[in-house]
């Protein structure tokens, strides 16, 4: 048909059969004539022995200079290797972020996270991923649909930040997995929200407080002995809910609790004469291995929420959770005067920066000591200021 214009393809008419008809100054472009009249531009070449062709665009839609432009880039790509068609067909076969979710839930999650992390990750992917971008294809995620994501959840920024980071997790084994290009996360450069960390310690006199509600609510029957020894247990050792929740009576060696899987891998817990003394006095059930023995035969106590929220508001520390005790035992252990690097220890941290939170505790001990100093010099030179510091009061039991 000679170059193909915009009068040479109005002026093509329908057959009863598809037909193409090529330009002249371009070898591949063409327009394809259907037999209801629509015309569409197309450019057909040859790869690995066998021809295809790509549609450019339909005529009307785009002009007869923008097809040709769009057959030169073509073809220049076919020239170097690549293959348009090809690539439309594994476009239209690309997973979509819902299969995504479903391999990330079925063969990543199972193998390398907690039960405690698996049952979040497959929350964030019910209730925040999918009903957003399930039905987009993997590859067609972009920074913006992850940033609109992260930035309606604004006001929970820890929810927030969570969800972003399984993306996060998600894009990374997309580009393992080879679903998308490497070094294509769409997570990378947006912000997470700050986080405001709650620093909530027992002093002195609620740890007494807390006590002695302990031995209380055992002695008229409003707790177990059992429940009330996991609390005590959880000042005691720094331990997490879960970690003395499930200890067994075999995983006592002596003043060692060995924990086989804690949320860092194995570690091994220090157990102090108060500790012990509290085991010691833990009745062991017949058929039940663990510490905290729970009503079901055989089992630990699942539900240790509860019976705290009743201990808690007795003891007058309404807003005191679980994992505070944890928080009480570092900041006591850094009123001490063991370093970072102990208190990490005793913790089963296993990054540095995870204990950083208990540094302006530490500095306490620090300052006493520069105060010290001041005394010994200020008192040479015949000026010793009186001293301000007051020691932490910390209350043993037995």
């Amino acid at each position: 048909m000679g170059k193909i214009t915009k009068r040479s393809v109005d002026a093509l008419t329908p057959s009863e059969r598809d037909y193409f008809c090529w330009d002249v100054q371009i070898p591949g472009f063409g327009v394809r004539v259907s037999p209801k009249g629509r015309k569409t531009y197309t450019v057909q070449y040859r790869i690995g022995g066998r021809t295809k062709r790509v549609s450019l665009g339909v005529h009307g839609v785009i002009t007869p200079d923008e097809a040709r432009d769009l057959a030169r880039q073509t073809l220049g790509g076919v020239a170097h290797g690549q293959d348009p068609s090809g690539q439309k067909r594994r476009d239209r076969r690309a997973p979509h972020m819902g299969a995504l979710c479903d391999r990330f839930i079925d063969e990543y999650v199972p193998v390398r996270c907690k039960p405690s992390t698996q049952r979040e990750y497959k929350r964030c992917c019910d209730i925040f991923i999918r009903p957003k971008i399930g039905m987009m294809r993997i590859q067609d995620i972009t920074r913006p649909d992850v940033s609109a994501i992260h930035h309606e959840l604004r006001d929970k920024p820890y929810q927030a930040n969570r969800v972003l980071g399984v993306l996060s997790k998600m894009f990374n084994l997309a580009e393992v997995w080879g679903l998308r290009p490497d070094g294509s996360n769409p997570t990378r450069h947006v912000q997470k929200y700050k986080e405001i960390k709650r620093e909530r310690y027992l002093d002195p006199d609620e740890i007494e407080t807390l006590w002695r509600v302990l031995d209380q609510g055992v002695l008229d029957g409003t707790e177990t002995v059992h429940v009330a020894s996991a609390f005590k247990l959880l000042l005691l050792t720094g331990c997490r809910l879960s970690e003395i929740q499930k200890a067994k009576w075999s995983w006592v060696n002596r003043n060692v609790l060995l924990l086989p899987d804690a949320k860092t891998g194995p570690r091994r817990v220090m157990l102090s004469q108060s500790a012990l003394g509290v085991l010691a006095a833990l009745p062991r059930l017949p058929g039940n291995p663990y510490l905290i023995a729970g009503k079901v035969d055989g089992h630990y106590a699942t539900d240790l929420q509860k019976p705290w929220r009743r201990i808690r508001k007795s003891a007058g520390i309404d807003e005191v959770r679980i994992h505070d005790l944890r928080h009480t035992y570092a900041s006591l252990a850094a009123a001490a005067g063991h370093s970072l690097h102990t208190i990490g220890k005793l913790l089963g941290h296993t990054q540095a920066q995870t204990t950083h939170r208990y540094a302006h505790l530490a500095d306490a001990v620090t300052r006493s000591a520069a105060d010290d100093v001041d005394g010994l010099i200020s008192g040479f030179t015949g000026n010793a200021p009186q001293s301000t510091v007051s020691p932490l009061r910390v209350v043993a039991h037995e």
